[in-house]
């Protein structure tokens, strides 16, 4: 196996009847879409090993999977917690007008006067818009530590520029 980017798109939990059956929790936008990558790749004694979902059912509010290979209750417990991963390049082709949020990890955010705000750490999802937290400069001259900037395309941010990782905003250093 390649040592490929991985992404972690969910977590196994608790097992789930006594055919090794356990509860699937998914990060993706739409829970059902973890199904949809192939194939899962779970750490084992620290190491990434490739499974193949064997099948999956809605179950109450939630998911179940079987795993191929585990067939005993005991078995499917030793994975509880157990984070599920793909490779990177399982993530469908996107545009040059669109990115996934990990690729702003890292970035750094300039405004459009060119004061450099720092690089952004986090994104907190609120509800209304997305926001941008920004770790800032050791020596920022408005003595910031942290910056939080809304993720409002269009209005604060102007560009993302991905070969150059940078991030344009109209934003003001002070706030």
């Amino acid at each position: 196996m390649s040592e490929q980017e991985k992404i972690v798109v969910g977590k196994l939990g608790a097992s789930y009847g006594i055919r090794g059956w356990l509860k699937i929790f998914s990060y993706t936008e739409n829970a059902e879409n973890i199904f949809d990558y192939k194939p899962w790749f779970i750490k084992v004694r620290g190491q990434w090993q490739e499974f193949k979902v064997e099948d999956w059912k809605r179950h109450n509010q939630g998911w179940v999977g079987k795993l191929e290979g585990l067939d005993l209750r005991e078995d499917a417990q030793a994975m509880t917690n157990a984070e599920i991963a793909i490779n990177s390049d399982a993530l469908p082709s996107l545009s040059d007008e669109e990115f996934y949020w990990r690729e702003l990890f890292g970035m750094d955010v300039v405004t459009t006067k060119g004061y450099n705000l720092g690089k952004v750490t986090d994104i907190l999802e609120t509800g209304s818009n997305d926001v941008l937290v920004i770790k800032a400069n050791l020596k920022d001259a408005f003595g910031k530590k942290e910056r939080l900037v809304p993720f409002l395309d269009g209005q604060v941010i102007k560009l993302i520029d991905r070969s150059a990782q940078r991030i344009e905003v109209d934003w003001d250093p002070g706030f």
